[in-house]
């Protein structure tokens, strides 16, 4: 197939790190090691899988940042994308909010043709917000699917399974479309060194956001942040029904909507 897949990514704390809140109520990042988000990395799997298997003929992966996100599209690179894309927001990197991105990526594909499938993390694991995928897909006009955790060629669209914690749902998505990854996608692939030596020789493009002429002011502020609370001791019960009994004391059937 001649369609290409955009993977838009983004450089986040990894998650193995712990993070904390300063004294200024931020999360400070200096010093902490950065990573391509995991649900990102899971799109980019993803759409890797979809061009070996012959239903796309290139992967562009994108993000928005500063010249540091450069080092998780060479990540994105090592597994096997064909280029990247960075639109340099400067000074406005910080405060980007999810409408802030999803105009961006619109504008970056307003230049673009032959892009069949925009993959996307279905939300990344500081904001955790989920909120460019279907923004984007709103912007774009185009169909949508979150939250995927399958996705094959059909025909001229894409059939994705949709998942959530009380089942699954199949879609037929028609033509072009913006589909959201969730952690069963994929299984990311292992990155080698050789493999990363090959992605410093491919194309990496670097596009001042400015040239597109978008207000990046944040319409969502953080009023503020905190550690969440220290989490109590657990408790030991002998039998089946004394934990049944405990579970209805916290209420977790009501609020799971079961009836007791």
């Amino acid at each position: 197939m001649s369609i290409k897949i955009l993977v838009p990514v983004k450089r986040v704390v990894d998650p193995n790190v712990r993070v904390r809140v300063s004294a200024s109520g931020t999360i400070e990042t200096a010093g902490l090691k950065m990573s391509l988000n995991p649900f990102d990395e899971c799109a980019v799997e993803r759409a890797l899988q979809l061009k070996e298997a012959g239903h796309a003929s290139h992967v562009t992966v994108i993000t928005c940042g500063q010249t540091t996100s450069q080092d998780v599209l060479r990540t994105a690179l090592a597994m096997g994308a064909d280029s990247a894309v960075l639109l340099d927001t400067g000074a406005a990197t910080s405060t980007l909010d999810s409408l802030a991105v999803a105009r961006l990526l619109q504008s970056y594909l307003s230049t673009q043709d032959c892009y069949g499938l925009v993959l996307c993390g279905k939300q990344a694991i500081d904001g955790d917000t989920g909120g460019v995928p279907a923004m984007l897909a709103g912007l774009l006009d185009l169909p949508q699917a979150l939250d995927a955790c399958a996705i094959e060629a059909d025909g001229t669209g894409w059939r994705v399974t949709s998942g959530d914690d009380t089942g699954t749902v199949t879609w037929r998505l028609e033509g072009a479309a913006v589909v959201s990854a969730d952690l069963r996608l994929a299984e990311p692939r292992r990155v080698t060194l050789p493999s990363i030596v090959k992605a410093k020789q491919k194309p990496l493009a670097t596009i001042d956001a400015a040239t597109f002429n978008i207000d990046l002011a944040p319409r969502a502020q953080i009023v503020e942040l905190n550690d969440p609370p220290a989490r109590e001791a657990g408790i030991k019960v002998k039998d089946t029904a004394t934990l049944i009994e405990a579970l209805a004391s916290h209420r977790v059937f009501e609020q799971a909507g079961a009836v007791v």
